[in-house]
């Protein structure tokens, strides 16, 4: 065998960047990851369990596993890529044994000029490079992408998955033979079946599944971006049985067929752990079920990935600065709200501070920050528990939702005694926030003294990025939005492609209105005026409107003014 093309230079033995190699802890400090104090306390734990310093910082909560490979691409001096901006050749993908692309987590992506280019999270996994070379006889060139996209990755190019069709029909053949195991849930097909419709939701990015009994069909839909989309029609004869797969995994009463029910499943998806809330509803044609779809390995809890521009931060900051008072967070069901509190509590996070939470469900896990699930079965309301919080010594509460007065009453009390008190409500947009609470039974003057600030969003899909193209947008729609000076204005739109299921659109953003409650809004308030006056006044003082901040995002190419109009 004549020698090898010698390696490129990605392949293990890259060039550090300018400057002497800082510690992992260090880069991610400096990056701005993580700060010095959780630094201190990843390493003490480091101290005590002898694991890797990344191991660490991932199980305590404090940084992503994204985020060191990105850290590492950097110092390696390689730039980190998303796999899905990459060509992968699927017959490149199989010249790497499935066992070797596992263990090492390599994707094996194209074969040019007798070089194997290999998508990998670690780019100094030089016993990696030497296994792929060893089972190819090539020379390997590295791109670094996350370990979690090239995982999921794997899963799709090596694992053969039977097609819907082909189960339906052994389905179809077990009900001949023995219809009272599929109707249990506990034949082979179903199981696989099953599996198949909640892996490929998850895949497939989905927040929720809606599987819907009708007369004669089974209708399956994943909700992608906002949208409902149908992905598979199913014999109505199954349903039962689907229905009491899913009972199964979610440890629900599968005799229960008369009342709703909430249950949880977890799965290992990818090598990542995803939660999933069901809930099922009886109906007329058996029980409707709906999966939601939690999986935290996707959320980034990070101020700069909110979406707030330089203004709208700026205002955030200072809201969620001040040492106490309430924030809230208003829109409807979906709208993001949990994730932007989160995402303040994540960056108040630290040992200096007590921070505690009421939610129903608990959705992202934080480290140091206890957090407590609202039971009212029990009696553990959201007004019970603050109240026993308030004995506990917090300077910081995040309550899911002001549901009542009497909740209402004990958050306005814990910020006019010293707290910070973050929470949602559900109206249409922030000046809303402030009448409603008032509404709630709580004196005006409280209304005016405690809350700092009111935050109102909606989710509005981006352009995809696969299939973005310019688009002319037409005088009447550009009027609409007092946009006519923007006539010949090259705005951008999505032809539709097999990334985005032909919608043109792929990912959501938040769009925002922030309303800082002032000396003006407080005079307001004591007056009992309307949202209508309220916001007249916030926008004299320069509040943006969420219709204002979707055009912005239009202006650049995020997304386009057809979706903002839907939203706003």
């Amino acid at each position: 065998m004549g020698p090898r093309p010698a390696a490129t230079a990605t392949h293990g033995k890259v060039p550090l960047a300018d400057g002497p190699a800082l510690p992992l802890g260090e880069r991610l400090v400096e990056a701005g990851h993580l700060t010095k104090s959780q630094l201190d306390v990843a390493l003490r734990e480091q101290r005590r369990t002898g694991d890797l310093l990344g191991k660490v910082l991932v199980n305590l909560g404090f940084v992503t596993e994204e985020a060191i490979e990105t850290t590492l691409a950097q110092q390696a001096g390689s730039i980190r890529r998303r796999l899905e901006f990459l060509e992968v050749d699927p017959a490149v993908v199989r010249r790497v044994p499935e066992e070797i692309a596992r263990r090492h987590t390599v994707l094996p992506l194209s074969l040019e000029n007798g070089v194997l280019q290999v998508a990998m999270a670690d780019t100094f996994d030089v016993v990696a490079i030497g296994a792929v070379e060893h089972a190819t006889d090539l020379p390997v060139d590295v791109v670094s992408v996350a370990r979690r996209e090239i995982e999921i990755a794997i899963d799709r190019y090596f694992h053969r998955e039977f097609s819907l069709e082909e189960i339906t029909e052994e389905l179809l053949s077990y009900l001949r033979r023995d219809q009272e195991a599929v109707e249990q849930g506990t034949v082979t097909p179903l199981i696989r079946l099953v599996d198949q419709l909640l892996s490929g939701a998850i895949a497939d990015r989905a927040t929720d599944i809606h599987i819907e009994p009708e007369e004669r069909v089974l209708r399956v839909r994943y909700r992608n971006d906002g949208m409902l989309r149908q992905v598979a029609v199913l014999p109505a004869q199954i349903s039962r049985g689907v229905v009491a797969r899913i009972k199964i995994l979610a440890d629900l009463n599968i005799a229960e067929c008369r009342l709703p029910q909430d249950g949880r499943i977890s799965m290992a998806i990818a090598g990542r752990n995803v939660d999933l809330r069901v809930s099922t509803l009886p109906t007329i044609h058996g029980e409707n079920v709906v999966v939601r779809i939690l999986d935290q390995s996707g959320v980034v809890l990070s101020m700069d990935q909110l979406g707030l521009g330089p203004d709208h931060m700026r205002l955030f900051e200072d809201m969620i600065a001040r040492p106490n008072g309430i924030l809230l967070v208003t829109g409807p069901t979906g709208s993001g709200k949990t994730t932007t509190l989160y995402t303040a509590l994540n960056s108040l996070n630290s040992m200096e501070r007590s921070i505690a939470t009421l939610e129903d469900p608990v959705e992202y896990r934080l480290p140091i920050v206890r957090q407590t699930h609202v039971n009212p079965i029990v009696g553990m309301t959201f007004a019970a528990g603050l109240r026993a919080l308030l004995r506990q010594d917090p300077d910081v509460i995040l309550v899911g939702e002001m549901r009542d007065q009497e909740t209402a009453e004990l958050a306005v009390r814990a910020a006019l005694t010293g707290h910070l008190v973050f929470s949602s409500l559900h109206t249409n947009d922030a000046a809303g926030a402030l009448p409603r609470i008032i509404d709630m039974g709580i004196a005006p003057y409280l209304v005016a003294s405690s809350v700092n600030g009111v935050v109102a969003q909606r989710l509005v899909r981006l352009i995809c990025n696969h299939c973005k193209e310019p688009h002319t947008v037409a005088r009447e729609e550009l009027a609409r939005f007092g946009l006519e000076d923007a006539a010949g204005f090259t705005f951008y739109h999505g032809a539709g492609c097999d990334a985005c299921h032909g919608s043109g659109y792929r990912g959501r953003a938040a769009l925002f209105e922030l309303l800082v409650v002032d000396d003006r809004i407080r005079e307001l308030v004591h007056e009992q005026a309307s949202s209508a006056r309220i916001r007249k006044v916030a926008e004299e003082t320069g509040m943006a409107s969420m219709r204002q901040d979707g055009i912005q995002k239009a202006l650049v190419g995020m997304t386009t003014l057809e979706e903002v109009l839907r939203v706003t």
